[in-house]
């Protein structure tokens, strides 16, 4: 992994997934993006200019807020991040460092056409490293993605922070397909001069024709292995602990929570019927997926099986094998797991092909936290108010 010494930050150019260092001396001014980038040493939302121009925008994320996880798919180039409205009864707009607003500007400059795209300045994200102040450089962004239309790539959303309902924006930005930016660049935009000189080819296509040229990632295998598939964190571990806990005993009923995550997963998801115990003919629920928009949709079948095995527990090539013999033609499968799928389970289908999804114990809890229930405390209120105990669901 390329890193870069504090000494080497004012001259350093900026590599993707590069470790950039800050200073060991125990004060504020051991903040690399200081140094870097000439921007102020402290705040999410740091910037050059002002509120009426921006020449560079930078934005800094611990990837580790519970209530706000902001998150980047390398797969496919999409970085989200939540804004800075993080008090309950403030605003959306109100914040102290106007986050907010910086946000709601830029994204519609990004729908106002070329002249609209001409005023988005550069925006370069990092992520705090958890050593001292270093910092990870994530990539060169733009306001929305390929496939959301502009009233969907900014959006507020409400959060319940116990001392009251709030709202904060969740921004979708692309990353683009470049991986080095160049000091040269850096030092043009720093200085204020003419920032299409020494651009990226990417930077440059957006601004002038609103195409996005993301920064994609393949796997270099298509399968997951045991730590990929379960949740890093304490945290993450005590959630499924909860799950786990919960339905202790009571199989058909985590069928149902098993349904729900579908649903969470796959918003067009609908019809889900989570089939009685004694006649499921091996497919704990059915249900259909709708592909497209209004007339043009199309609906897909599928079928659900549902595993609530201890976090550590896995799901094999026999079990794995069950759900691929019973699915019916053009039908896909999803598998749902508080545990993991094992290597050669893992490797069969994907070598194979088999139209297989597969939502373990750690895809729980990305996508529970994603939902607004990051603690085992928030899932363990979730859980008992959508499948209480002593209630069987029907």
């Amino acid at each position: 992994m390329k890193s870069f010494a504090f000494e080497e930050l004012p001259t350093s150019d900026l590599h993707v997934d590069a470790l950039y260092h800050g200073g060991r001396r125990g004060n504020a001014g051991d903040d690399p993006l200081g140094p870097l980038l000439r921007v102020s040493n402290s705040g999410g939302f740091r910037y050059r200019g002002n509120m009426d121009r921006f020449s560079l925008i930078v934005l800094t994320t611990s990837m580790s807020d519970h209530d706000w996880p902001d998150s980047i798919d390398r797969e496919t180039g999409v970085f989200t991040y939540y804004g800075d409205n993080k008090v309950a009864g403030q605003k959306l707009h109100a914040t102290p460092r106007r986050g907010n607003e910086l946000l709601r500007r830029v994204f519609a400059d990004s729908h106002a056409g070329l002249e609209g795209r001409r005023r988005v300045p550069p925006i370069l994200v990092f992520s705090t490293a958890h050593t001292f102040r270093d910092v990870r450089f994530l990539g060169l962004v733009v306001p929305g993605t390929p496939t959301l239309t502009k009233t969907e790539d900014l959006v507020a959303v409400w959060h319940d922070g116990g001392a009251g309902r709030y709202q904060n924006y969740r921004a979708r930005f692309s990353v683009l397909n470049a991986a080095v930016l160049s000091r040269a660049w850096l030092t043009d935009i720093i200085e204020d001069r003419d920032p299409s000189a020494n651009a990226p080819r990417a930077w440059k296509l957006w601004v002038e024709t609103g195409q996005y040229d993301a920064l994609k990632s393949n796997r270099s295998r298509p399968w997951r292995n045991k730590n990929e598939q379960l949740p890093a964190s304490d945290d993450g571990r005590a959630v499924l602990a909860a799950i786990h806990g919960h339905f202790s005993g009571r199989p058909h009923a985590f069928e149902h929570c098993a349904a729900r995550l579908a649903e969470l997963l796959l918003p067009n998801a609908h019809n889900i019927d989570v089939t009685r115990p004694s006649r499921d003919g091996g497919r704990d629920a059915l249900g259909k997926l709708k592909i497209g928009r209004l007339g043009s949709s199309i609906d897909v079948d599928f079928a659900l099986e549902a595993k609530c095995y201890a976090p550590g527990n896995s799901v094999g090539v026999r079990e794995m094998s069950r759900l691929i013999s019973r699915l019916r033609h053009r039908q896909f499968g999803i598998l749902v797991t508080t545990g993991y799928v094992d290597q050669q389970a893992y490797k069969e289908i994907k070598e194979d092909e088999h139209p297989i999804l597969v939502l373990s114990g750690g895809d729980i809890v990305d996508l529970l936290k994603a939902s607004g229930h990051s603690t085992a405390a928030q899932v363990s209120h979730w859980l008992q108010t959508e499948f209480p105990e002593g209630e069987e669901q029907p």
